[in-house]
């Protein structure tokens, strides 16, 4: 198991450092680049659209080192199309509203194809069966609620952590870090627990993590550097990715919620504030914590050192709290993320 997962370091780092290095000298070339006059940045262009190295990179290592079966199958399959729908959106900025309900058809077709949530469970360990409602197309039958709760998870996941892409190398961090507490998750169950269904499921989820753990890493030095930019492509296939592995690791819902409450709770609070201004709520603006962080004088690198500080705290409790502490840990970030808002509004206004 240890070579194994050595093999996997290896192998993801260096294909995802080569591509690097040669995607960004063909970008170069073939004129690529960003424009960062466009958001106000004094830096020079530089290469973006660099979501190609995710997409090549895990799917080379993982087609040579995962076992097929159909989940990968549907992984490949609708994250090149999340993806290519993404890389229009780059090049023709499509309206919110195509891009919700592009997202809601490939989210149903996603749960008719078996990646779906059937049950919720809450701090007192009951759980709730989801499959109660449904309706009969061609033979087949479509259970209503799950089909529900499985669109607005991915929905979601998408618009929340969508919005972390503006401050640089926020999005790669995450990713790295959320990835990599699945997979320790998964080795604590994988410990725990040794019925068959359990450690096969748990071998694909811990493969598939640590894989875009090791394929991000180069990729998030690049970024740290401001020589690359993965553009909304990298950012959607990054939080597809978790989204589907969240499902895939028997619901492990509230464990990926922990991983990003910060974002998670900002996304809801920005919501319901652009719902009573009467505004469109999937609609990009610069409402979100991290923007209004940077609107009172803190620099980049202090909104990054706050939020992961809040973060940290939080991935802990992913590991290592039962459900009820997570519950008590969310109301206390809900508290916190209000509270900072509100500072943060008074101190704009003051300004």
């Amino acid at each position: 198991m240890i070579l194994e997962y050595l093999l996997i370091f290896w192998l993801s780092i260096i294909t995802s450092l080569l591509l690097i290095i040669w995607f960004s000298k063909l970008f170069y070339k073939l004129k690529i680049l960003d424009n960062p006059k466009k958001y106000w940045l004094k830096r020079k262009p530089i290469p973006y659209s660099m979501w190609v190295v995710f997409f090549i990179s895990f799917f080379l290592i993982s087609f040579f080192t995962i076992d097929y079966n159909y989940k990968l199958w549907l992984i490949w399959i609708f994250w090149f199309l999340i993806t290519i729908i993404s890389f229009i959106d780059d090049r023709a900025n499509v309206s919110a509203k195509i891009r919700l309900v592009f997202q809601i058809i490939i989210w149903a077709v996603i749960w008719i194809t078996s990646i779906k949530i059937w049950y919720i469970s809450n701090i007192f360990w009951w759980i709730a069966n989801l499959e109660t409602h449904y309706i009969e197309i061609f033979n087949h039958t479509i259970y209503l609620i799950p089909l529900f709760f499985t669109i607005l998870w991915y929905v979601f996941v998408f618009n929340a952590l969508n919005w972390t892409d503006w401050i640089q190398w926020n999005t790669s961090w995450l990713s790295i870090i959320s990835f990599f507490i699945l997979f320790l998750l998964w080795i604590i169950l994988f410990n725990k627990d040794n019925t068959e269904a359990l450690l096969k499921n748990a071998q694909f989820i811990m493969w598939i993590s640590i894989i875009l753990v090791w394929i991000i890493i180069p990729f998030w030095w690049f970024d740290v550097r401001e020589k690359i930019l993965m553009w909304d492509s990298g950012t959607m296939f990054l939080w597809f990715m978790l989204a589907t592995l969240a499902i895939i690791a028997w619901w492990k819902i509230a464990t990926v919620l922990v991983v990003f409450w910060i974002y998670s709770v900002d996304a809801i609070y920005v919501i319901i504030k652009r719902l009573l201004n009467k505004k469109n709520p999937l609609e990009w603006d610069f409402t979100h914590l991290h923007h209004r962080l940077l609107d009172i004088w803190l620099t980049k690198n202090k909104v990054l050192a706050l939020v992961y500080s809040l973060s940290f705290l939080f991935w802990l409790t992913a590991l290592f709290l039962d459900k009820t502490w997570k519950i008590i840990v969310f109301l206390i970030i809900v508290v916190v993320v209000i509270f900072i808002n509100k500072i943060v509004e008074a101190l704009i206004i003051k300004k």
